[in-house]
């Protein structure tokens, strides 16, 4: 069952989260990171990893002020996930590295990304798929999705293509779904 710690981390991720909304819709951003958590509770994970995927964008879009907060209140292996789901933190100014350099880099890291945060990190990107397949099927939005995004759509599916890769060789359960997803995005995005 989750505990008080659980709510705790849903009140961390909805303060970091406030101001903010999805690519290109009026969403507010804290459905992602509930979404993710609710796939990582149906994959299997844990209360911990349930709580990695509400604060899995917190230090990567909040800042790395929130590193001890994490680690104060949720732990080190809370820390050490939501870390290892971070493919770059902004710098003072508020900038990361290029896009394809974090991502390639992103991309080697999860070779070796400890199995229980490989699963956050995999329920995080097949929401994000599924946000995208969402998009196209919508006639309102279609093709025009991959307008959202500083990559290109090319890059885009290389990426996801990529990240399926990864995770049906680390074996993760999210793999199949994620694959079948990014199969679909394929077929439409042509």
């Amino acid at each position: 069952m989750l505990t008080e710690k659980f709510a705790a981390a849903v009140n961390m991720a909805a303060t970091a989260h406030a101001k903010q909304v999805r690519k290109g819709s009026n969403t507010p951003y804290i459905a992602h990171p509930l979404g993710v958590a609710s796939l990582v509770l149906e994959f299997g994970g844990d209360e911990e990893q349930a709580i990695a995927g509400l604060l899995h964008d917190v230090i990567e879009d909040g800042g790395p002020q929130f590193i001890e907060p994490i680690r104060e209140q949720f732990g080190e292996r809370v820390l050490s996930m939501v870390e290892a789901c971070t493919d770059g933190i902004p710098d003072a100014k508020g900038v990361k590295a290029p896009w394809r350099e974090r991502k390639e880099k992103y991309l080697d890291h999860l070779g070796a990304t400890a199995t229980d945060a490989l699963l956050v990190s995999a329920a995080d990107k097949l929401y994000n798929a599924r946000a995208i397949l969402d998009d196209l099927l919508d006639p309102s939005v279609g093709r025009a999705v991959f307008e959202r995004f500083s990559a290109s759509k090319e890059e885009t599916l290389w990426y996801y293509r990529e990240l399926g890769r990864i995770f049906s060789d680390r074996q993760s359960p999210v793999a199949h779904r994620l694959n079948a997803t990014v199969i679909e995005i394929q077929r439409l995005a042509a």
